[in-house]
């Protein structure tokens, strides 16, 4: 923990030169998932070349390595810096709900610099629960959680979001999920396409809007330039959900997701096994999503 917080106090500039050296050292020593990493490129985007493909694998590893230097650093940043590198295009959109007192959902990604974004909501006035898998180290697992709330933000484990939500009912805030992550229970999952193949999406975020009557935002993450982003909303599920057909939500979400990788398909983390599931796997698929 004490080398982290070493490493935490260099220059910014100096980290990023460490950055440039992992990213040669992944790619092409490692080899990290690198079969991995080219095998869901290549099938998420059929129409592109070789080339193509080896230029965004090229961007994604950079992205990883400036992602991992960036949350090192993020506790040794202040807060007037960490403002002005996360910029939010329209937080009134939200602003406005926590202010009347509402609680709000937002639906984020593995996309560019995910770790930095609930803390720079907290900086921004929008109280932030951010909703997480643990880890299996111990180590890590207690230096994210300290990483992530530096700023105010309170990392939630995700086997404690429904004692949580029932703790903080009445209380505004926002409850971030990266939402593109791979379900446990892939048999109680929402199937859809997704970058042209059957994907499992969890069901929670969409049950959780309907029970508790939540707005849910898309929360899209956009790299300006290195170390600098912008954080766009979209709502898209507003309640009353009556007359809103199962998986919409969910569909909007993934409607959002696949253009923002489109648009910016280096900054996804592809290294993740995304499809290691198949709906063919299963002789039985039970979601429920009301």
């Amino acid at each position: 923990m004490i080398f982290f917080r070493l490493l935490s106090r260099l220059p910014l500039g100096f980290l990023y030169g460490l950055s440039d050296f992992l990213h040669f050292l992944l790619l092409y020593v490692v080899r990290y998932r690198r079969r991995v990493v080219f095998e869901n490129l290549r099938l998420s985007f059929p129409e592109k070349s070789a080339h193509e493909i080896q230029l965004i694998a090229k961007g994604f590893y950079r992205n990883l390595t400036d992602l991992v230097v960036e949350t090192i650093k993020m506790p040794a940043l202040s807060p007037d810096t960490l403002r002005r590198r996360v910029q939010f295009t329209n937080p009134e959109l939200v602003k406005d709900r926590l202010r009347a007192g509402q609680a709000v959902i937002g639906m984020a990604s593995h996309q560019s610099n995910w770790e930095w974004i609930p803390s720079a909501s907290v900086l921004n006035e929008m109280p932030t629960d951010s909703i997480y898998k643990p880890l299996n180290s111990p180590f890590f697992e207690e230096l994210m959680r300290a990483v992530r709330a530096h700023f105010g933000a309170v990392p939630v484990p995700m086997h404690t979001l429904p004692r949580r939500m029932a703790a903080q009912k009445n209380v505004p805030r926002i409850i971030a999920l990266v939402a593109d992550q791979v379900p446990d229970v892939p048999e109680q999952a929402y199937w859809t396409d997704f970058l042209h193949r059957d994907t499992p999406f969890y069901p929670g975020t969409e049950r959780l809007a309907r029970s508790r009557s939540l707005p849910v935002f898309y929360t899209e993450l956009t790299r300006v330039r290195r170390g600098y982003y912008e954080v766009r909303f979209t709502l898209i599920g507003e309640p009353p959900y009556t007359d809103l057909p199962p998986g919409t939500i969910l569909e909007r979400y993934r409607d959002q997701l696949e253009e923002t990788i489109r648009k910016h398909p280096s900054d996804w983390l592809w290294s993740h096994k995304r499809w290691k599931h198949w709906r063919g796997k299963y002789s039985k698929i039970e979601v429920k999503l009301t």
